[in-house]
């Protein structure tokens, strides 16, 4: 009888070649499975044969999305793969991007078993989950003793066509599928149940999990602008020409700090937005329509802002996971604080 055969993507770091310095490496197809893929060769089993493996550069496949897919599509279907396996991504944010946008990819133009697995906050679940099974992992690498064998055990169940159980049993991030089937009791006695280990304090769980919103309070309404500091803020991705500190088109693992203190005005000479989310030539044309110095220069001569603070931080709010955001907005905003500043215009795109 002969084997699934099976091709397996990973990114850069993964395949040994490097880290954030090699993420701009194009697709490329290996026989010679790296460590990472031979693993997932002993989880799967003596039915699977992984019989390659894709890699390729965050970096390439965020800035790149439509040839990035359509090389590693024809690589992938060259193989003649019975099942595909990407990851797991953890919470790397670019990187489980790229593997949720190419599971899906092969799950439709190839209609064979497809299946990723992150972290889930990573922007590759939300962009994903309702598509293709996301098999849920550990935050980051150090629980890949855990989730690449739940991956393994997971897709070989899935390529063989066995009936695919609920997330919690089976390991998957929920996709928003509701299945009917009859219960040995009915919704009356189990709400009454439920609701009497509530009122016990006893361990209960819902049968209707809501959605987990972050809920900010907003501060008071500020009496009078022209006596205060404000500060721009941008998920936009404005940043001096060149972006000098090379702040990713998608899935940003950094945010900029510069300085705004010598220019009244944002010129396509002097700025440009680094953001691959949106159409840039009108960001990239006059940058004020995103970060509006200009506007904050004439609220100030006219008295009714008290001071434009001198430093503007900027990130891509395209595919960041919320965990990086709330990171650089807590480094940031201690900064803010620290140089006196006591409101923020936070724009977007």
């Amino acid at each position: 009888m002969s084997k699934i055969r099976v091709v397996h993507y990973i990114n850069q770091f993964f395949a040994g070649v490097g880290g954030e310095e090699k993420a701009h490496i194009e697709p490329e197809l290996r026989k010679e499975l790296p460590p990472i893929s031979t693993q997932l060769q002993a989880g799967l089993g003596t039915d699977f044969e992984v019989v390659a493996t894709v890699v390729c550069g965050d970096s390439y496949f965020n800035e790149n999305l439509e040839v990035a897919q359509d090389i590693l599509i024809k690589m992938i279907e060259r193989e003649n793969p019975q099942l595909f396996i990407a990851g797991p991504a953890f919470n790397a944010g670019r990187y489980g991007v790229a593997a949720g946008t190419i599971t899906k990819l092969v799950q439709e133009k190839l209609n064979i078993p497809a299946v990723t697995a992150m972290y889930i906050e990573n922007p590759g679940v939300d962009m994903y989950k309702k598509d293709i099974y996301i098999i849920e992992t550990a935050d980051s690498a150090a629980g890949m003793r855990k989730s690449l064998p739940k991956l393994a055990r997971f897709a070989a169940k899935f390529a063989k066509g066995e009936e695919i159980l609920s997330p919690k049993e089976e390991g998957y991030i929920a996709r928003g599928i509701r299945t009917n089937f009859f219960h040995e009791e009915r919704g009356s006695k189990r709400a009454v149940d439920m609701l009497i280990k509530k009122i016990k304090g006893e361990e209960f769980e819902t049968e209707y999990p809501m959605p987990d919103f972050d809920r900010v309070e907003p501060n008071a309404a500020i009496k009078d602008l022209s006596k205060i500091k404000i500060a721009l803020v941008t998920s936009g991705g404005i940043v001096p020409k060149g972006n000098p500190d090379h702040i990713e088109s998608s899935s940003a693992s950094k945010y900029g700090e510069y300085s705004i203190a010598d220019f009244k005005d944002l010129t396509e000479e002097t700025h440009e937005t680094a953001h691959g989310g949106y159409d840039p030539v009108y960001a990239n044309l006059d940058a004020d329509r995103v970060l509006p110095v200009d506007v904050m220069r004439d609220l100030v001569a006219e008295g009714v802002v008290g001071e434009l603070h001198e430093k503007f931080y900027t990130t891509v709010g395209n595919g960041t996971a919320v965990a990086s955001a709330k990171k650089y907005a807590s480094e940031f905003s201690q900064k803010l604080l620290a140089d006196g500043v006591q409101a923020v215009i936070l724009t977007s795109t």
